[in-house]
């Protein structure tokens, strides 16, 4: 088969297209023909070797993708031959034209959506379900600050809380990232790159009951600020450290949590991808695609998917 593959920790431009052996599976794996390869940040790191982020050799990025199921082992009883699927993770990379996968990180992908929307999914909707649901308990009628919202993760949080029933205000970096925000239903839009762009929201009587941070190392010392009686910060991105004063967090009795999918158990995962799938069907959620690359232009991606401005999802389509 074709797949990406790097050789050793480096910089995107290793990445190179090789013919590398089609995977097997043993009796508890699912083998998957991808129709798509989602590219995260976390791909990225994966590569470098950065973040406390380590790979065997040779290396085939790609955590996220979608396909048809083409295998299945004995043990595995939910899926079968045929089947439509969408991976939050793999065992041996997607950005090639196969991937084995795991029954616990597998799951349906609704006929409303095409394989590059699918390979939207694993990552970013499930990352902003388990934010918003899981570690925020933001609720209706809750006031939301998506703080970095254009990105892959942050339009999903976006549409997830919209869909709730939470009044939501998202910041954007450019007039492009707000007309994208504003045309996915937000009615507030705020530019994160204006000085005092939060001073409005930093009192108990303005500020906001939950905030979906990217990029703590910037923004958490403004955010505490910006929270109203009992408001919470979920961090979902960080590139950095950042120095906050608590007595922010005692007088809003407010709280400060970490988000890490890599935290999520099998049962939470499949509860959020069941919650998620008649969203799906309905149009209710609909991943929005920046930009499809072929798999050879991989290394372009890799490159892109870092870079400040995110405008919704890049995917390699195979």
């Amino acid at each position: 088969m074709k797949a990406m593959q790097v050789n050793d920790y480096g910089p995107a431009s290793d990445l190179t297209l090789v013919d590398a052996e089609k995977p097997t599976i043993n009796d508890d794996q699912i083998l998957v023909q991808i129709g798509a390869s989602g590219v995260n940040p976390v791909d990225t790191y994966i590569r470098s070797g950065i973040n406390n982020y380590t790979a065997s050799f040779p290396h085939t990025p790609g955590n996220d993708g979608a396909g048809t199921i083409v295998e299945v082992g004995s043990n595995v009883k939910e899926f079968s031959i045929g089947q439509r699927v969408y991976f939050s993770r793999n065992l041996t990379g997607s950005a090639a034209e196969y991937a084995v996968t795991l029954p616990t990180h597998t799951f349906p992908l609704a006929d409303a959506l095409s394989f590059a929307e699918g390979a939207c999914l694993g990552v970013p909707y499930t990352t902003a379900h388990r934010a918003l649901f899981g570690r925020a308990h933001a609720q209706a009628g809750e006031r939301v600050l998506v703080h970095g919202a254009t990105g892959a993760v942050g339009i999903a949080t976006v549409q997830l809380a919209l869909a709730a029933g939470m009044s939501v205000v998202a910041s954007a970096g450019t007039i492009e990232g707000a007309n994208l925000l504003r045309a996915q239903g937000v009615q507030e839009v705020i530019m994160h790159n204006q000085e005092g762009y939060l001073t409005p929201y930093q009192s108990l009587q303005t500020g906001f009951d939950v905030i979906i941070e990217m990029l703590a190392n910037h923004n958490l010392d403004q955010d505490l600020k910006a929270l109203a009686f009992g408001g919470r910060v979920a961090v979902i991105g960080n590139r950095g450290t950042v120095d906050i004063n608590p007595r922010d967090l005692m007088a809003r009795d407010a709280a400060v949590m970490g988000v890490a999918l890599a935290n999520a158990t099998p049962d939470a995962l499949k509860r959020i991808a069941q919650a998620m799938l008649p969203l799906f069907e309905k149009g209710v959620l609909k991943p929005v695609i920046r930009k499809e690359y072929a798999l050879t232009e991989l290394p372009q991606a890799h490159e892109d998917v870092m870079k400040s401005g995110a405008q919704g999802n890049l995917v390699v389509v195979l």
